[in-house]
């Protein structure tokens, strides 16, 4: 009975996640699901990445998950796009976006509008993975300080990603971190995914990561 009811959560789970891609797909949107542990920096690469691509013609939005606060939205509202906040809290706190609470921000967006949709996920590198939301894509932010050994004891995030950016390399002079090794650590638990190395902070990499949004959204599937 209750391996019933964990199949019956994931088969409703994956309808709502299929109803929201039915809509990307109808108004043109690329969604990409942004995940990370806490505090690797996917608001401040928001906030680098959304001006590149409004500057280059292209809409965006932001759904932006969290457990409980407005912090990291009110970090976006400046960049004056719509900003659609989702907190678990009052499902119970959960440590992942789910595809209904995605479908219920969707409500909230013009989504004729829309040319990119960033899903800003909790903080937490095994709950996100698991829950497909309706993406286009999805992206990890590994940052250096967290050490080389992380995808090797979250292996399956980095399996269901398309990309690792290498966050806060311009610390990598001040840190006794390998980065070599910790691609080498990506590539063992999914030898397809790419890696850019990226500085949130200083622009580094930017360019590439939005060239890699550009590719990805001109070969969408």
């Amino acid at each position: 009975m209750e391996i019933r009811v964990v199949r019956d959560v994931l088969e409703e789970s994956n309808l709502r996640a299929q109803e929201n891609r039915a809509l990307f797909d109808m108004h043109g949107i690329f969604a990409v699901n942004i995940m990370s542990s806490p505090g690797s920096g996917k608001t401040m690469l928001l906030q680098k990445t959304i001006p590149a691509l409004t500057e280059r013609g292209f809409s965006c939005a932001v759904i932006e998950g969290d457990i409980t606060s407005t912090i990291d939205s009110e970090r976006l509202q400046p960049l004056g796009i719509p900003v659609v906040q989702a907190n678990t809290e009052p499902f119970g706190g959960d440590c992942h976006l789910g595809s209904h609470l995605v479908q219920a921000a969707l409500k909230q967006l013009d989504l004729s509008s829309i040319d990119f949709l960033f899903i800003e996920n909790i903080g937490n590198l095994v709950c996100p993975a698991e829950f497909y939301l309706g993406e286009n894509r999805r992206v990890v932010v590994l940052s250096l300080p967290e050490g080389e050994d992380k995808p090797l004891k979250y292996p399956l995030m980095f399996r269901e990603c398309n990309l690792c950016l290498l966050n806060k390399m311009d610390l990598a002079p001040y840190l006794e971190v390998d980065v070599e090794l910790m691609k080498s650590n990506v590539h063992k638990t999914n030898g397809q995914i790419a890696i850019l190395p990226i500085s949130a902070k200083t622009g580094e990499g930017v360019g590439e990561w939005i060239a890699w949004l550009l590719h990805a959204r001109g070969g969408q599937s």
